[in-house]
C-alpha cells in the first residue's frame, strides 16, 4: 500500500513548476554529505520571498517524504536572511523531488509491525552557537513513521551529553507511539530496540 497519493504527487509537481525546474536534470540526493552552512554563505538574496515560499512548500512535503526532511531542516534555518548558497540548495532539493515524484511510504502485508527506533546526535553541528543537533527516526513495518531533526536548546560540553539528550527525546517519542499502537490493537513487545552509535552512553 502506498500512502502517498495523487494529491501529494501533484503537490510535488507544483513545487517543481514553481521553482521552474521541470526540464532540469534530477539529482540522486537532496543534499551532499558533510556539508555545513553558515548564515553568511554566498551573497544575500535581493528578494527572499521566493526562497521562503519554496521552503514552506518543502516543509509540508516532508510529512510524506522523510527522505528530504534533513535537507529541508537545514535550509529552513535561513528563512530570515537567505543567501545565494542557501537558495542553490533549495533548488537542489527541488531537483531531487522532481526525479523522485512517486516515492512514498510502503507498508507490505507480510512485514512485521514491530516498532524500532534509531537515535543520533551531531555534536556542535551549529557553527554559530555551537549547539548539537538531535536526530531520531522510528520504523514500523520496514517504513518510517516518525522523524525529528532539530537543534538542542543549549550547547553540550561533550558528544556523550549530546547523545544523552538525543536518546531522551527518542525515548519520549518511542513511549508515546508504543502506547498508541497498543490502543489501536497493534501491541508491541515488552521491550523495543533502540539503536544508537555511541559506546560511551552505554
Amino acid at each position: 500500500m502506498i500512502i502517498t497519493g495523487d494529491d501529494i504527487v501533484k503537490y510535488a509537481s507544483n513545487l517543481v513548476s514553481k521553482a521552474e525546474l521541470n526540464d532540469s536534470k534530477s539529482v540522486s540526493t537532496p543534499l551532499e554529505s558533510n556539508v555545513k552552512f553558515t548564515s553568511m554563505d554566498g551573497s544575500p538574496l535581493f528578494n527572499p520571498t521566493r526562497y521562503r515560499q519554496l521552503v514552506r512548500t518543502l516543509v509540508y512535503l516532508t510529512t510524506t517524504r522523510l527522505d528530504i526532511a534533513y535537507a529541508v531542516h537545514i535550509v529552513s534555518q535561513f528563512m530570515t536572511t537567505p543567501h545565494s548558497t542557501h537558495y542553490a540548495t533549495v533548488l537542489c532539493i527541488s531537483c531531487y523531488v522532481n526525479g523522485a515524484l512517486f516515492h512514498g511510504f510502503h507498508f507490505f502485508a507480510n512485514s512485521s509491525l514491530v516498532l524500532l527506533a534509531y537515535s543520533n546526535a551531531d555534536w556542535t553541528s551549529d557553527s554559530s552557537y555551537h549547539r548539537s543537533s538531535t536526530g531520531y527516526c522510528l520504523v514500523l513495518g520496514n517504513s518510517f513513521i516518525s522523524l525529528q531533526s532539530e537543534k538542542q536548546t543549549i550547547p553540550s560540553c561533550s558528544s556523550t551529553k549530546a547523545e544523552y539528550k538525543a536518546l531522551d527525546n527518542t525515548t519520549l517519542e518511542l513511549l508515546s507511539l508504543w502506547w498508541l499502537l497498543g490502543d489501536i490493537s497493534i501491541p508491541q513487545p515488552s521491550s523495543t530496540d533502540l539503536y544508537y552509535d555511541n559506546q560511551s552512553v552505554i
